[in-house]
């Protein structure tokens, strides 16, 4: 008894075809892996020098603006010393004559008394004002200093008016001060007297210091003072 064939066999399953770059690639498979692995690292070595550029680039600032904050300092320092050097003799000068520091009234009450016996001027007198703060019209740059000033008010009786110009002449060699007015009038001389003075003059000086200034400063009581 011969069998039919089935009509619903299925047909018989045809084997599955790879593209052939896919079939090929096991034999590139380690030279791909390579190339990525390769990539990989070139990026990270890319991405580091970058950093490490960058890095360098904010020390090398860091370096220049430390490199420049010390020339500035030496070159100030530098010109400190070359001023200390060109005004400290003048500083010295001045000082020693009483234009810097405190107010020395002794030292003007004794250039006073010699001006007078050098000059053999007649009795003078003489009252000075509390110490007070100049005010200046122009701005002057004094630092930390204080420009500070005393008024005296001067009586001379003079035989004539060389006498007043050579006093203030003479005085104006050691002190610092600055003649605000002076009123000369002729004296009355009585009949018949051949010496005594012929005029009088009456003059307010300014004496000027330079100091550094004081948080509680001490006012002085007005001091009058006559030179026979």
């Amino acid at each position: 008894m011969s069998s039919l064939p089935t009509t619903g066999r299925k047909a018989a399953a045809r084997p599955l075809t790879l593209p052939y770059w896919l079939a090929e690639f096991g034999r590139i498979r380690t030279a791909v892996l390579v190339a990525l692995a390769c990539l990989v690292l070139s990026l990270s070595a890319f991405q580091l020098s970058h950093w490490r550029l960058d890095s360098a680039e904010d020390r090398l600032q860091l370096a220049q603006r430390t490199r420049d904050a010390a020339y500035t300092r030496y070159a100030h320092v530098d010109n400190e010393k070359r001023d200390i050097r060109n005004f400290q003799p003048r500083y010295i000068e001045l000082r020693a004559r009483g234009l810097i520091g405190a107010e020395k009234r002794l030292e003007w009450v004794d250039a006073i008394r010699h001006v007078q016996e050098q000059r053999r001027l007649l009795p003078l007198s003489y009252e000075v004002e509390p110490q007070q703060t100049v005010q200046l019209v122009a701005a002057l740059d004094l630092g930390d200093y204080q420009l500070q000033g005393s008024r005296m008010r001067l009586h001379m009786d003079l035989l004539h008016e060389m006498d007043l110009f050579n006093f203030l002449a003479d005085l104006h060699q050691t002190s610092f001060f600055a003649v605000q007015d002076c009123n000369i009038k002729r004296l009355a001389r009585a009949v018949g007297a051949q010496s005594g003075p012929t005029l009088g003059a009456d003059c307010t000086l300014n004496w000027v210091t330079l100091n550094l200034p004081v948080k509680a400063p001490a006012s002085s009581a007005p001091a009058r003072k006559e030179l026979p």
